[in-house]
């Protein structure tokens, strides 16, 4: 899995000297898979003697569930604007219409 930098990052070489990077990625958010994929991950690979803590990977999930919840409605009201768009662009062609077509 390849993960981009964290833009603003400082990282030091072997010799202590601190450098730092301002790498910015060209990629959108974290989608709902990248972040299911890191939270499966996260799972696979904690430590059995010492567990992650259930409240925090509840918190989690619940998080991720208000995301999709939030993405539905987002997608609906975007659905809404498409149609009062092309309804506006009908009714504006149909006044234009009317209007070209009266004779004074």
């Amino acid at each position: 899995m390849n993960f981009a930098p964290v833009s603003g990052t400082t990282s030091a070489d072997a010799a202590g000297n601190q450098s730092s990077t301002t790498k910015t990625s060209a990629s959108p958010a974290m989608g709902k898979d990248a972040f299911l994929q890191l939270l499966v991950a996260q799972i696979k690979n904690q430590n059995p003697l010492d567990p992650a803590d259930g409240v925090q990977f509840l918190s989690q999930l619940a998080q991720f569930s208000q995301l999709e919840q939030t993405m539905g409605i987002k997608d609906g009201i975007d659905g809404l604007r498409t149609q009062v768009d092309s309804i506006t662009t009908v009714l504006n062609n149909a006044q234009t219409n009317t209007e070209g077509d009266t004779n004074v």
